[in-house]
């Protein structure tokens, strides 16, 4: 259930004479009142065809009218207006369940507290199944104004314990973070202009989409403007940016004016200082030796920048009280996400693109992000946006598969501190980065299972699999993707590695048992790790790889045959036995 508490208003009449209409799409259908201060003699212009709406505005008036005929300052801004709507799958509310849902409201509101008999005046009018409005005047019957700072957050409160006690659709705790919903205006404006989105919504997009870009907030507003957003900047006598707004191109006011929007009233997270203190971290210079060390690819940078994230996020005992490191982290994988959907392939933008979408609800909580601390990883994000799209699909994939398990570590993390809301936008995160692993992976696994290991080297491996995770094994060999793992575990030994120290490696790094596919898991982590051969295991790799080595370590190459180094012919699969 959804309270929304409009802006204050100022003309009661005006209010009731959309509540009574036929709406804006005739969906007012029998507009009544089902509770108020005072039922008795309440005058209804839905049930009494006598009643006007004139003068129910005046009844609910009548302490404005008194107090402002007192006191020499008018109140103008007296209308508190608030919606309340059921979930469309909710069942059937019946007047008198609305009109105690309504009673429940506006004294959690500090409209109309239980047993004050001097509160507010107000009505609940129904013109549909669905919700409510609650009308009132904000002079209580003494003449004094009501104490509403913080009436938002009761109201959300009470609609949970509503929630609760109805057997309705149970929603999240809120805590100020999320962005202001759209106005009915807004969206009625957006339809009628074509916009599949509001002005607000689509700034958002364009600002979260630029801040992988900028190093700055002037940067960063040099490149909206570039990308086609009015941008209107605050400045002081110094010079010095103050404040900013920015303005749809066509959102155009009534004098034919453009809107504009400040940062804040977008979201919470992109006020003038909030971006300041975001963009302003920056890593120290590399070593050129560390530089040259580098991985070959943008998507292999940040593949490798994700790698310190678990340590940041799993909660330990030396990490507890690090909140708003782990804050900083979550909100640069947000931009981490951004920047990927910015570089991967158009197949794959829709998906990560509403990855990104989804996830920055997770980005930002009442923590206070250290977002030093994640200099490593924004500087990934703006190396990857910089560098462009590029052609190596293993390793987008291998990045998509690093992203998944982060934005379920950032699920877990907002967990353990309450943040439902956080909590839910990450789990939905995972559901669009899940479906676009799927398309950059499939290619990829295709090959790796075309060419898998003879049977004899699978049943080995097989054996390591058993040896490494033995709690996971099971599901690993019966999953359709054993044969691709069999094959990227069979380079990783021919370059050096041990499967068995992998595959230990890899399960520790990305915990099993949430995985769908944990075969498919191993992959993307195995070829992350095992992308440069180990130097300490350069002359063992060479014997694996001569033909007599078979007889010496009990192993066998990869793709040859124990006694010829031809391939062998398969007969019968080992892996029957482990799991299929």
């Amino acid at each position: 259930m959804i309270a929304a508490i409009k802006p204050a208003g100022a003309n009661t009449r005006g209010l009731l004479g959309y509540l009574y209409g036929p709406g804006t799409h005739d969906e007012h259908l029998d507009p009544h009142i089902v509770a108020g201060f005072a039922m008795l003699g309440m005058p209804d212009p839905g049930r009494d065809e006598n009643a006007t709406l004139s003068e129910l505005g005046h009844h609910l008036d009548e302490p404005v009218a008194l107090r402002n005929s007192e006191f020499g300052k008018q109140v103008t801004d007296h209308v508190w207006h608030c919606p309340v709507r059921a979930a469309p799958e909710d069942r059937y509310l019946s007047d008198t369940e609305w009109a105690q849902i309504a009673q429940r409201i506006v004294a959690a509101a500090g409209i109309a507290p239980e047993g004050d008999d001097l509160a507010c005046r107000w009505i609940a009018v129904r013109h549909a199944d669905d919700h409510i409005h609650i009308l009132a005047t904000t002079v209580r019957e003494d003449g004094r104004r009501p104490k509403l700072h913080d009436s938002g957050i009761r109201v959300g409160n009470e609609c949970r314990q509503i929630e609760k006690d109805y057997g309705l659709r149970r929603l999240n705790k809120g805590d100020r973070t999320a962005t202001r919903a759209p106005t009915q205006a807004e969206m009625h404006k957006a339809a009628r202009l074509g916009w599949e989105q509001t002005s607000r919504a689509w700034l958002q997009d364009r600002i979260r989409a630029a801040i992988p870009h900028a190093t700055t907030v002037d940067g960063l507003l040099a490149y909206l403007e570039a990308d086609g957003v009015e941008v209107k900047p605050r400045r002081a006598p110094s010079g010095d940016l103050t404040g900013y707004s920015v303005g749809r191109p066509g959102d155009l006011n009534k004098d034919g004016e453009q809107i504009y929007h400040p940062g804040g009233k977008i979201a919470p997270d992109l006020t003038l200082p909030k971006l300041q203190a975001r963009l302003g971290t920056s890593t120290p210079e590399e070593h050129p030796t560390a530089r040259r060390n580098r991985p070959a690819t943008p998507w292999q940078q940040a593949t490798e920048a994700l790698d310190a994230l678990p340590g940041q996020l799993i909660d330990t005992e030396t990490n507890r009280g690090r909140e708003g490191a782990g804050q900083a982290q979550i909100a640069a994988l947000g931009e981490l996400i951004e920047a990927t959907a910015q570089t991967a392939p158009a197949e794959l933008r829709a998906e990560l693109k509403a990855a990104s979408r989804a996830f920055a609800r997770a980005q930002r909580s009442q923590i206070r992000a250290e977002h030093s601390a994640a200099a490593g990883l924004r500087t990934a994000a703006r190396d990857l946006v910089n560098a462009g799209t590029g052609n190596d699909g293993s390793a987008l994939a291998v990045l998509i598969a690093a992203l998944i398990w982060s934005a379920i570590l950032a699920d877990r993390w907002h967990q353990a501190r309450g943040h439902a809301q956080q909590a839910a936008a990450a789990r939905q995160a995972v559901q669009y980065l899940e479906a676009a692993y799927d398309q950059a992976a499939a290619p990829q696994l295709a090959a790796l299972t075309r060419r898998q290991p003879n049977p004899d080297t699978r049943a080995t491996l097989a054996h390591d699999v058993q040896a490494a995770v033995p709690d996971h094994a099971t599901r690993i060999l019966a999953d359709p993707n054993w044969p691709a793992l069999a094959t990227v575990l069979a380079d990783a030994e021919a370059g050096g590695h041990q499967p068995v120290q992998l595959l230990k490696e890899a399960a520790e790094q990305r915990e099993l048992h949430s995985a769908r596919n944990p075969a498919r898991v191993l992959v993307g982590r195995i070829q992350h790790t095992s992308r440069n051969p180990a130097p300490n295991r350069r002359a063992e790799a060479a014997r694996l790889r001569s033909p007599s080595a078979g007889n010496l370590s009990g192993r066998r190459t990869p793709y040859s045959s124990p006694t010829t180094g031809r391939a062998a012919t398969p007969t019968t699969d080992p892996q029957q036995g482990h799991g299929r």
